[in-house]
């Protein structure tokens, strides 16, 4: 369900496996409540991830630092990068997605042409084998799908992600990579890549992380 990935003073960071709730339903525990299960430790959320996504997510250990986090993420202080798969041609290779959001049938949200409170994605993406290729994301927002919406918007819906029309496949293929932030004066980077699906696996996917090792320092694509 999940791995530990670093057990700090007030906070925790795990790895949560791909189509793992992260809050508890129909009588199963959810991520969290597994975690505190397992710890016997009172945690709280500050952030979260769909079930389908497997990846990096932070943990308070106190009602005080979860305030100091929420505040964190509200005011976009905590950089997250995201690993996605898709098959087919992208709209573009490598830029920005931006758009207002809004919410769609069966739980979809959609992407407007409208920009006043904007969701905004810049993002890489490298061929890793035939029609498909391996995307690098950088959200500078915190809207509910939002990356896979923007995936979506370019024509090129994740893998797996039925919801918004990707192609079937053993998982959902998105990856909460890398999180990077100042909490109390001291910088934290947390790096984690991904273990689980056919297609993440593979030896051109490791190759293109090396390159994508340190997504902080590549030259990002402008927000136009």
């Amino acid at each position: 369900m999940y791995q530990i990935v670093a057990d700090e003073a007030d906070f925790m960071v795990i790895s949560k496996m791909a189509d793992v709730h992260f809050h508890s339903q129909d009588g199963h525990p959810g991520v969290m409540a597994q975690l505190e299960a397992d710890l016997a430790i009172k945690l709280y959320s500050v952030h979260r991830l769909d079930s389908m996504t497997s990846g990096l997510l932070i943990f308070a250990k106190s009602a005080h630092t979860a305030a100091i986090f929420t505040q964190m993420f509200s005011q976009h202080q905590v950089q997250k990068y995201y690993l996605a798969l898709a098959s087919g041609k992208p709209k573009k290779k490598q830029g920005a997605v931006i758009g207002d959001m809004a919410k769609a049938r069966r739980s979809m949200h959609k992407l407007l042409r409208s920009k006043n409170n904007p969701a905004i994605t810049q993002f890489f993406s490298q061929s890793v084998a035939p029609s498909l290729r391996l995307y690098l994301l950088k959200p500078l927002s915190g809207k509910t799908h939002q990356i896979r919406v923007a995936l979506a918007s370019l024509g090129v819906p994740i893998l797996g992600d039925r919801l918004y029309g990707g192609a079937q496949a053993d998982r959902g293929y998105l990856h909460a990579y890398a999180l990077s932030f100042v909490y109390n004066q001291q910088r934290f980077d947390y790096f984690c890549p991904p273990t689980q699906g056919e297609f993440f696996t593979g030896e051109e996917i490791k190759n293109q992380l090396q390159t994508w090792s340190n997504p902080e320092k590549l030259a990002w694509p402008k927000q136009k």
